[in-house]
Order: structure tokens, then sequence, then C-alpha cells
């Protein structure tokens, strides 16, 4: 269960966050601006955002296997129309089309690790599955900008298609849905009430991640842009060092998660990574305004730190939602980011080319700081 929750959320990352890497072709072949690229490979999270939370409805009510099996096909489906367009607008829909598709994998994969997994094992677990995006981005960033520059901006978009598909196959053959009590048993435990009404945890855990998913976009974003433009790497090297930081942010993740369970606390760790977040980007930040050699390496560590809180903040929002309400709350989860993370390509693209790389990371270092103090105390561990 673990392992095709990976792969599904793995193919929704290639599809998602592989669009980034469309930027040096669109800007050098097409011509196009920074922030012009930015809104459209900004399409695809603009799509996961409309449908999560009617992605977390239907993992909630139909299960997780019919939610993975048709999100990861429909994902598919949109990805090799793309790949059948050389027209900017329709390629745009299509990303918009296939992100929305995609969007089912990240509430119902969730559910399958919190479903199959006791608390003192879950935080790794959950750590293990968030490493499907890293992991994902890595793929992409090591074929899709050589794919682009070798046969098109279409082209390249065969690639998340097929891991789709193969995803929404093994899916459908592998996947069981988690035991959870039925509705009499679940309203006699309070699960069926509402988790949103009469505290805001899940509010405020929403609004941290919300916030620390600025520089991590940011990094994801721009850091093959920057590589190429400012440090004068070859796309092919630029490439290569992309993905090893997404294995790095993978392994990343898994330490986060198993370090919470050694805790017995997902919010503690939280706070930890939204302070290394901070300090990390604004090391990076002075370094890339000095042209310092080390400001790559700083490139290493600030993209392993900055994806650390996703599998924390995700697991403590399913395990306070419940097993009748997490659908929806990790749907709102990753709303709240994917909802900032479709501003990050355009905005900070308006702020690179206005102000440089240095600036804008420097604005991801100061947002990444407000997020700390709106952590939730973990009254269990931390009275």
């Amino acid at each position: 269960m673990l392992g095709l929750g990976v792969l599904a959320q793995s193919a929704s990352a290639v599809f998602v966050n592989g669009a980034a890497f469309l930027i040096p072709s669109l800007h050098g072949d097409r011509g196009l601006s920074f922030a012009q690229a930015g809104v459209v490979v900004a399409m695809p999270t603009l799509g996961i955002m409309t449908a999560l939370i009617a992605w977390g409805v239907v993992a909630d009510r139909r299960g997780e296997r019919f939610a993975l099996t048709v999100g990861t096909a429909l994902t598919a489906i949109f990805g090799v129309a793309a790949a059948l367009t050389t027209n900017l607008p329709t390629l745009g829909v299509f990303l918009f089309l296939g992100g929305a598709a995609a969007a089912s994998t990240n509430s119902a994969s969730g559910r399958v690790v919190v479903g199959w997994f006791p608390p003192e094992r879950r935080g790794l677990a959950m750590g293990i599955r968030q490493m499907a995006q890293p992991v994902g981005v890595g793929i992409a960033a090591l074929t899709i900008p050589g794919l682009a520059s070798a046969h098109g901006v279409a082209s390249a978009m065969l690639l998340p298609a097929g891991v789709s598909a193969l995803a929404a196959v093994l899916c459908f053959v592998g996947i069981i849905d988690p035991p959870r009590p039925d509705r009499a048993q679940a309203a006699e435990q309070g699960l069926l009430a509402n988790p949103y009404r009469g505290q805001s945890v899940l509010w405020r855990i929403h609004a941290v991640s919300m916030l620390l998913v600025i520089p991590q976009f940011t990094v994801w974003t721009y850091s093959l842009v920057w590589l190429i433009t400012d440090r004068h790497w070859s796309p092919a090297a630029a490439g290569i060092l992309v993905t090893i930081t997404q294995v790095a942010g993978a392994l990343g993740r898994i330490a986060a998660g198993a370090w919470s369970d050694r805790l017995h606390s997902r919010l503690r760790p939280l706070r930890q990574v939204a302070i290394g977040a901070a300090l990390s980007m604004g090391a990076l930040a002075l370094a890339a305004w000095l042209d310092s050699p080390i400001s790559v390496a700083l490139l290493l560590v600030a993209s392993a730190i900055t994806v650390a809180d996703n599998g924390l903040a995700f697991t403590a929002v399913a395990e306070i939602a419940g097993p009748y309400w997490s659908g929806r709350a990790l749907g709102t989860q990753n709303t709240g980011q994917y909802l900032i993370g479709s501003a990050v390509p355009p905005v900070f693209g308006l702020i690179i080319g206005s102000a440089g790389f240095g600036a804008a990371y420097l604005i991801a270092a100061v947002i990444a700081t407000a997020a700390v103090p709106l952590v939730p105390r973990d009254k269990k561990s931390e009275s």
C-alpha cells in the first residue's frame, strides 16, 4: 500500500511540478518572459488547487482505490492531450485539467498510509510517502528539460502521461482501502464531528503550510533557471543537480517523519523545520548576492529543509481530522498550499526579473520566519 501510494503521488508530482522545467524552453525558444512562462507552468498547480477538496470528498465517500485509479487515469489522458498540441493556450488548458485530475493522489494516498500504519510508525511511513513529491520533481528535472530542448515543449509532456498511466493500472490492481469503523461506531466515538469547529489547530497548521510552501516552490521553480543563468551551468548539469536536491529533500522528509515518531509529536519538529527553512533561505540569499561559490551547496541544503515540513503537517492534519474527515481536511491542507504555490512562479518571476535571485530568496526567508510562531503547541508533548 505504501509503495503504491508513493508511485501515485510521484506520478502527480512529475505532472504538476515538472511543468516548471519547461521554463527554459518557453523563455528561450518561445520568447516568453519569466513572468509569462511562470503563468503557463503554474496551470497544473492552479488545476490541482481547484480540485483537492472535491477529490477529498470522493476519497472519504468512495474510497482510496477509486480515487487513485480514476484520478491518475485522467491525468494520463490530459497529459497525452497536452503532448499532442503545439498551441500555448491549449497547452495551458490541458495542463490545468491534468493538474485537477492529479489532485486525486494527495488525499487518497495520504489516507492509505494513515489507515494502514499505527501511530508509532505513521510518521516514518508518511515521510516515505511524502518523499514521492521530491522524487517526482527529481525525475522531471532529469528528463523534461532535455526532452523539451530536443523535441519541444509539447512532446516533453509524454513522460508525465506515461508515468500516470502506469500508476493508474497498478493502483487499480493493488490498492486495498484501509479499514475504518462504520458510521454508527464512528458517531459513538465522535469521529463524524466537524474537527474545525471549536478549535483553531487545523487552521493554524494550514496557515503554516501555506507560508512554508513559498520558499519550497521558489527553490523548486527557479533553481534550474538560477543555475543556468547566474551560475552559468549547462542545462544537463543543472538538471542533474536539481535531481540531487530532490533526492536530498526526499531523505529529509523521511528523517523528519522518523523524528516525529521518536518524539511522539508532529508539531514540535514542524516548528524546528520552519526555523531551519528561514535560516537556510536567508543564507542562500546572502550567498547569491555575494556570488559566493558556496551558494550551490546552500541550494542543496535549502532544498532539503524547505520540503521537510510537508509530511509532518500532512500527518498531523490526518490524525486530528480522523478517518471520516481526513480526505476533506487533507484536501483543504493542500488547497491552501497550492493556492499560494500557484502564485509563486509569476510573482517571484517578477521579483527575479527586477531585483535578482538574491532578493527572491530573501523574501522567501522572511515569509518562512513568519510561519514559526503560528505552529500550534503540542499539549501532550510540550506541557
